[in-house]
């Protein structure tokens, strides 16, 4: 346990918490958190974890441009719909992902645990597109992707880390309760001008 793992724990509580909000803050704080977290986990061999860090990024500067140029709707970023068939499309894709880019580190890295790292990576990223695209499935995927996190955390001795993706979880599911609640709020108040 080192204070920039504490440190980095609470930037990335802070982030999700603003993105939950739909606060456009949120985009900084997650880009430090990627940031220190980058570092952490080349530290402890998590290379895919690493890895991921630095596409987060690219994808935080995506997203952060999505919501300031999207649709907006009383002043809030408004929630888009995204279709069953897309998001079962969308998961194949990160699984095969995973897959492969888990191969790439069991055969050419010293990973310590490559393709549950892989495939964690890579569902990440999946969820953290949804999240730039304000698709309420984020949430969901959050919940299941960051509860297997809290295990391979604790496994490699991240205690802060495992206690954050715990923390994570909740706040997830708080997610995707605050976004169906905005969502409905919105489809009702469309269907009102309509």
């Amino acid at each position: 346990m080192s204070p920039l793992e504490i440190f980095s724990v609470i930037i990335s509580i802070i982030g999700v918490a603003l993105t939950i909000k739909r606060n456009m803050l949120c985009w900084w704080f997650n880009f430090l958190a990627f940031v220190l977290y980058a570092y952490i986990f080349y530290e402890v061999k998590l290379y895919g974890e690493t890895i991921l860090q630095f596409l987060f990024m690219i994808v935080n500067f995506y997203g952060f441009y999505h919501w300031l140029k999207g649709k907006q709707q009383d002043h809030e970023i408004r929630i888009e719909p995204i279709t069953k068939q897309l998001v079962i499309i969308q998961m194949i894709m990160a699984a095969i992902g995973g897959v492969i880019f888990g191969l790439v580190l069991h055969n050419f890295t010293d990973a310590a645990i490559p393709m549950l790292d892989s495939q964690l990576a890579a569902f990440s990223l999946l969820a953290t597109y949804w999240t730039s695209r304000k698709h309420t499935a984020t949430w969901v995927l959050w919940v299941f992707v960051d509860t297997i996190y809290v295990g391979m955390f604790i496994y490699k001795d991240l205690y802060p880390t495992a206690f954050l993706y715990a923390v994570f979880v909740g706040m997830a599911a708080f997610g995707w309760w605050q976004w169906s609640q905005v969502k409905k709020k919105q489809i009702s108040q469309n269907g009102l001008v309509s």
